[in-house]
C-alpha cells in the first residue's frame, strides 16, 4: 500500500497515525484542543517524537479537558515537570495552558473552536494541487498571526500549517497515497 513519502514503513505508529488520523476532518473540540497542544510541543522535536508520548500527555494533561487544564496551578505544573512520560519543558507547559484559556475565549466567541478554525475556509477542505509541500501557507500565516494577536504562544506559522495538516483542514496527502484513491 502506498503512503505519504514521510511515512516511516517500520513504525507502526506512524502507520496508524497516517492511515487513521492524519488529514482527516475534525471537529470536536476537544480532538482540536488535543492536536494544538501536541503541535505547540512538538516545536522543534520530530513527530514521532510526540506520538510515542501521546498517552502520557492525555494522561497527564487529564484527557485534554479544557475545563481542567485552565484550572492548573503551581502543583499541577510542577507535576508536569516532573512527569517523564511528557516533553518537560516549562515554557511549552505555560503555554499549553495559556492557549487552553485562549482557546476557551475563542469557544465563547465563536460558539465552538471548531466554527472558528474552519471559518477560515469556510467550512472547506483545501486540497493540495502541487507536488511541493509546503511548510506554511498563506493561510497558516494568517490563523498563526490571529492566535498569536489573542495571546497564543508556540503557534508560528509552520507549527499552524502542521496543526491544520492534521486536523484535516489541509489535505497534504501525496497524490500517490492510498488515501487519496476516492477523491476526486
Amino acid at each position: 500500500m502506498k503512503r505519504c513519502f514521510w511515512v516511516d514503513p517500520n513504525s507502526e505508529i506512524y502507520i496508524k497515525y497516517h492511515d487513521e488520523e492524519w488529514g482527516v476532518p475534525k471537529y470536536d473540540d476537544r480532538d482540536l484542543l488535543e492536536l494544538l497542544i501536541l503541535e505547540s510541543f512538538q516545536a522543534g522535536l520530530s513527530w514521532i517524537t510526540v506520538l510515542k508520548k501521546r498517552e502520557a500527555f492525555r494522561k497527564a494533561f487529564d484527557n485534554f479537558d479544557i475545563n481542567k487544564i485552565v484550572k492548573y496551578d503551581e502543583t499541577k505544573i510542577s507535576e508536569l515537570m516532573n512527569n517523564p512520560g511528557i516533553i518537560r519543558c516549562k515554557n511549552k507547559i505555560l503555554s499549553a495552558i495559556n492557549n487552553a484559556k485562549i482557546f476557551k475565549e475563542i469557544q465563547k466567541e465563536y460558539g465552538s473552536f471548531s466554527d472558528y478554525i474552519w471559518g477560515f475556509t469556510g467550512n472547506k477542505i483545501i486540497q493540495r494541487t502541487t507536488k511541493e509541500l509546503p511548510i506554511s501557507t498563506p493561510l497558516s500565516d494568517k490563523i498563526s498571526k490571529d492566535l498569536k494577536k489573542r495571546g497564543m504562544k508556540f503557534v508560528g506559522t509552520v507549527i499552524i500549517y502542521s496543526y491544520l495538516q492534521a486536523i484535516g483542514v489541509v489535505n497534504d496527502h501525496d497524490f500517490e497515497c492510498f488515501t487519496q484513491k476516492n477523491k476526486a
